[in-house]
């Protein structure tokens, strides 16, 4: 029979115990951030999140862009990675609530991932050349009536929230232009200023700087509200014509995601875009800090989704 001392039964303790391994909190590894096209709001607003998020990851942030289908490769990527915590990523509204009802994708509903902050908002608005000879909306309206098809707008692309805006506002108006989509905001205002469209559905910080500059003229914004920075530019609510939105950028991770990773992703996110030099850059980019939480920002998807489904199958783009 074997016996063992007090420093025998120690020892053998000690070393049972180094033999357990010890499984380190999350973060335990570098964490990737997925983001569509560099360069676009998207890419600057989360690389700008990140950057106030990253004292919370150690082992490293990392921002990743996946270009491509308007933003739904990167999304989709997010949406069907390992649900550990170590793939999150930023995904715009349209993203979400539209591009699934027109494409098959790895996901249809907001039921099928994990939104767990709202980061920005802001809403388009219609902008004409300072040299336009539509001082008003109204007057935009009565010329596009006057002339339907003959006048053409602009958008960053078919299907997206500033088409579908645009197709509200034809159907309220009673009015009819032409629609010509562009693959992003930076063909635009470009085409806009070179006489190859009317006018065009933009985003503030898009076009603030020619606004300024005297190359381009608002005729009215897309929200509820008066855009803080133009206030002298008229709601098309206000107007009449009951067509606004808010486009927003949030932060998802794939549906399975633990609890208390998604709390601290969350608690990590909040504590990014409450910070002044975060509020600073939203501020120069006329987009608005949108702190919105987990559930509250499920049911806007879904108040989202549901609206958009009704325009699109009124346009006929609604995927069967």
């Amino acid at each position: 029979m074997v016996r063992f001392g007090v420093v025998g039964v120690l020892l053998i303790s000690v070393a049972c115990a180094l033999a357990v391994p010890v499984w380190a909190e999350y973060p335990d590894r570098p964490v990737t951030a997925i983001v569509g096209p560099a360069g676009g709001l998207a890419d600057v607003v989360l690389r700008a999140v990140a950057e106030g998020m990253k004292k919370k990851f150690p082992r490293g942030l990392a921002v990743v862009n996946r270009s491509g289908a308007g933003g739904t490769i990167g999304a989709s990527e997010i949406v069907t990675s390992k649900p550990d915590g170590n793939t999150f990523g930023i995904v715009a509204v349209a993203n979400l609530v539209i591009q699934p009802q027109l494409n098959d994708l790895p996901y249809r509903t907001p039921d099928e991932y994990m939104p767990f902050i709202g980061l920005v908002s802001w809403s388009p608005l219609l902008a004409v050349r300072q040299d336009a000879p539509w001082k008003t909306v109204q007057e935009f309206v009565t010329a596009a009536r006057a002339t339907p098809g003959k006048l053409r707008v602009a958008s960053p692309g078919e299907g997206t929230g500033s088409h579908l805006m645009l197709e509200e506002l034809m159907r309220l108006a009673n009015m009819k232009v032409t629609h010509v989509p562009f693959s992003g905001w930076a063909e635009g205002s470009p085409a806009l200023l070179g006489g190859h469209v009317e006018a065009i559905v933009a985003q503030p910080g898009e076009v603030r700087p020619l606004v300024e500059a005297k190359k381009m003229r608002l005729l009215g914004v897309f929200q509820p509200e008066r855009n803080a920075i133009f206030p002298d530019v008229p709601t098309f609510k206000e107007l009449g014509y009951n067509a606004s939105t808010r486009f927003i950028f949030l932060l998802v991770a794939p549906k399975s995601t633990p609890d208390k990773i998604v709390r601290y992703l969350h608690e990590a996110a909040k504590a990014a875009i409450e910070d002044a030099s975060f509020v600073s850059f939203a501020k120069a980019r006329v987009i608005d800090v949108d702190y919105r939480p987990a559930d509250r920002l499920r049911a806007d998807l879904w108040e989202e989704y549901k609206a958009h489904t009704e325009i699109l199958k009124r346009i006929g783009m609604l995927k069967k």
